[in-house]
């Protein structure tokens, strides 16, 4: 069954059911969208193959919106994507320029800006799950993307993921520190720090690191 196009939606339209074992552009906008639900502890790969890890993810995803969860990205599943994006293919409660108040243009770091601005779009949808699977309040995202003249002019780490897009500092409001670190342990981040790790007793960082890191000694991770 073909999914049905809805013209409220100017980001991006599926013209295909996806499942395991196919490949394409098609797949990889999909994962994008489901990285917050992969297993925890993992990172789900946007490569554009159908796979296992994105047959899960896909489930999950479905079952947090009380879909069908088979795994299968049909019309259903499209439908509620189409629901949760705006029109540049950002879900609906975070934007660019919130995980950009350095530089407009996402140049003046390591890669390329549109690698950059790509990293931050991964980092929204997962933030988009962990804000749903936090009973969908506000999360106060406080800094994101930093060239490496606004990185060097607030004292971050050399080697920050700030630098490469796909870093996000959330401050407390509707949720502790401590919820909101744990909780981002199943919603694809590699990377989390948190209070009682040095310079974050203040705010959590979440990011797509190289390797896993959780380290918020006061909430026990």
């Amino acid at each position: 069954m073909t999914p049905k196009a809805q013209a409220a939606d100017g980001c991006y339209t599926w013209d295909r059911t996806l499942k395991e074992g196919m490949e394409g552009g098609d797949v990889k906008e999909l994962q994008i969208r489901v990285g917050g639900y992969a297993a925890r502890g993992a990172v789900l790969a946007v490569d554009g193959v159908f796979g296992p890890a994105t047959k899960a993810a896909v489930a999950r995803f479905q079952d947090a919106y009380g879909l069908s969860s088979d795994g299968v990205a049909g019309p259903n599943t499209f439908g509620k994507i189409y629901e949760l994006q705006d029109n540049d293919c950002t879900p609906a409660h975070f934007s660019y320029a919130e995980l950009n108040q350095c530089n407009s243009d996402w140049s003046g770091g390591p890669l390329s800006a549109a690698a950059t601005k790509a990293n931050a779009l991964r980092s929204m949808w997962k933030l988009e799950a962990l804000r749903h699977a936090l009973g969908d309040k506000p999360i106060r995202v406080t800094s994101g993307f930093r060239s490496y003249s606004c990185n060097e002019a607030v004292g971050g780490a050399p080697s920050s993921r700030h630098l490469y897009g796909d870093g996000v500092d959330l401050g407390a409001g509707s949720h502790s520190l401590c919820t909101m670190a744990k909780a981002a342990r199943d919603r694809g981040f590699s990377g989390i720090l948190g209070p009682g790790y040095p310079g974050h007793n203040d705010h959590i960082h979440v990011s797509n690191r190289n390797g896993q890191s959780w380290q918020a000694p006061s909430c026990g991770m």
